[in-house]
């Protein structure tokens, strides 16, 4: 099963698969003891944060709609260094 995630209306960010992993800011695996759903919380208010505890019940509003993202801007582009002219004065 390729890895679902599910922004759930009123509450959390559900995560379905059996090949996913979740790490810290610095890279550090969680133990997920082989779970396949696990539920990230979004309102801030879990004790048990990044999972989910159900404190967002009441608290928390959020209507989940999908909708398109625009398209992302293209890069700009690089402007390679100028070199000096061979009969410039050289640079100090």
């Amino acid at each position: 099963m390729a890895t679902k995630l599910t922004v759930l209306s009123n509450g959390s960010l559900r995560v379905d698969g059996n090949d996913f992993e979740l790490v810290d800011a610095q890279g550090n695996p969680y133990g997920l003891a082989g779970r396949e759903r696990i539920s990230i919380c979004r309102c801030g208010l879990s004790k048990n944060k990044p999972f989910c505890d159900g404190s967002h019940k009441g608290h928390f509003e959020h209507n989940a709609e999908a909708f398109d993202l625009p398209a992302p801007k293209p890069a700009a582009p690089v402007t390679p260094p100028t070199t000096p002219d061979a009969g410039a004065a050289p640079l100090a």
